[in-house]
């Protein structure tokens, strides 16, 4: 399994308000900038999506990729794993919430991504890196807006 890289960031916002955000994929393009579509394929008992198909636009990389989520049934985690993807060979993901009182949730974001064309482990950690650092913060700001 490819190495993971995880980032965290506070949000002004409580576990139940951030997965709420997470949990809406219809709604991505509008504060993801990569995002350009989404479609729900199929959902998970209580009626959060189980598998959702993304169409990625961040300049030089495009794809097209479904993924397949799990939802923890307290609330506070969701992974999930490539199910199909174009530039990617596999991607593993997982948001974990931790309250941290008065309102404030601590956001750990792991990811690991495997592309279908080969890229040195330094370039490959330093862009997912940089895909965490900006989903935290656009996923910050969608919350606490």
């Amino acid at each position: 399994m490819a190495e993971q890289s995880t980032q965290s960031i506070e949000v002004d916002a409580s576990p139940e308000r951030i997965m709420e955000v997470i949990a809406d994929f219809p709604a991505y393009p509008e504060w993801t900038k990569a995002v350009r579509e989404t479609e729900v394929l199929a959902e998970a008992e209580g009626g959060r999506a189980k598998q959702v198909k993304l169409t990625l636009d961040a300049g030089p990389v495009k794809d097209v990729y479904t993924l397949e989520y799990d939802w923890a049934p307290d609330g506070l985690s969701v992974s999930w794993h490539l199910v199909k993807g174009q530039m990617q060979k596999a991607q593993n993901g997982r948001y974990l919430l931790e309250p941290l009182g008065e309102g404030r949730t601590k956001v750990t974001y792991t990811l690991s991504v495997e592309l279908a064309l080969p890229m040195i482990g330094l370039l490959r950690r330093k862009a997912e890196k940089m895909i965490m650092d900006t989903a935290l913060k656009e996923l910050k700001r969608r919350a606490e807006g």
